[in-house]
């Protein structure tokens, strides 16, 4: 009986890739690079599982090219970047690997915090460059966090770790969402408010929705001109989440203090104008770059395909409704 095949839109770490030859063949795309589109639909055609990255489109016209495909297994935790309804409608389970980039990228939310409230890109800049000459008493001066208000949107999984670290180092913590968490609010301490209040109040706002047509523009114009001429935004969610070119203009008139994106609605470029602030520090799409929730990332998509594969339910379905289509 031949064995099943996968193909990987891109070299990932190795844990998930091991699990996977022990029974499957397995192809990797071997650039070091995003894969090209004709190269994915040869993959496509080729495969019984795919494991796309975010950065490719499986659209109706990917699907198509293989009617015998068995799961889109997303090396991700987002999967806006799948037609997940086309998908369904053929029967073609969609996976995610949620569960373990909390810490990694409530980690890198507070290093784009001290990023731009510590001014250390801008300071490192300086020290290199020569331009430190004495210490200064009102060089790089910046807020400080103990004490702040931190306001997250989207207290899901990462939210929420960005609070409990947020309260262990003595910020105050508002949040909004779709519902109230109780115990939450009990724990920490945190404080359930409107978005309109949340933008009002908060000294950092910090983003942490799915990408869906509700969210979608989720900060604009209007919410930026709610929030404090003082205040931070924080950015690790989805790019589209923030109407960039709205952005742009706000950080330039100063209308907020500053902002630290990881994400960028047209990835990977960048609005116009973006790249030349001062007062926004920018980092490429890194926020769940550790060895750890990575590795995590790779075994969580092998053992989603390893399970539709051989007749299971994939542990980490996104479409279950798929099951009911067959």
């Amino acid at each position: 009986m031949p064995r099943p095949k996968v193909f990987i839109t891109r070299k990932i770490p190795n844990a998930g890739v091991v699990l996977l030859k022990k029974s499957c063949d397995v192809r990797i795309y071997p650039r070091d690079q995003a894969i090209s589109r004709q190269d994915l639909l040869k993959g496509v055609r080729w495969c019984d599982a795919l494991l796309p990255l975010l950065t490719e489109k499986i659209d109706k016209e990917v699907l198509n090219v293989n009617p015998n495909l068995k799961i889109v297994a997303n090396y991700a935790v987002g999967f806006d970047n799948i037609d997940v309804k086309s998908a369904t409608s053929r029967g073609i389970p969609v996976t995610n690997t949620p569960g373990v980039l909390e810490d990694a990228v409530a980690e890198h939310t507070f290093a784009l915090l001290f990023a731009i409230t510590k001014h250390l890109v801008e300071a490192d800049h300086f020290t290199r460059t020569g331009k430190y000459k004495s210490w200064e008493p009102l060089l790089f001066l910046g807020p400080q966090l103990k004490s702040k208000v931190l306001g997250i949107v989207g207290l899901g999984r990462i939210g929420s770790s960005v609070a409990q670290k947020a309260v262990a180092m003595g910020m105050h913590v508002i949040y909004t969402d779709v519902q109230r968490n109780l115990p939450f609010e009990k724990k920490f301490h945190a404080r359930f408010v409107s978005k309109e209040m949340l933008l009002k109040t908060a000294d950092f706002v910090s983003l942490h929705v799915p990408l869906l047509p509700a969210t979608r523009h989720l900060i604009g114009a209007k919410e930026l001109r709610l929030m404090k001429r003082t205040a931070y935004l924080i950015n690790t969610s989805r790019g589209s989440v923030v109407d960039e070119k709205a952005l742009v203009h706000a950080l330039k008139t100063k209308m907020i203090a500053g902002a630290a994106l990881d994400v960028y609605e047209f990835e990977p470029n960048l609005s116009p104008g973006l790249n030349k602030l001062s007062n926004v520090v920018l980092t490429p799409h890194t926020a769940s770059a550790t060895w750890e929730a990575r590795q995590a990332m790779s075994e969580i998509a092998a053992k989603n395909i390893l399970a539709v594969l051989t007749g299971k339910k994939a542990p980490n379905i996104v479409n279950p409704e798929v099951y009911q289509t067959r």
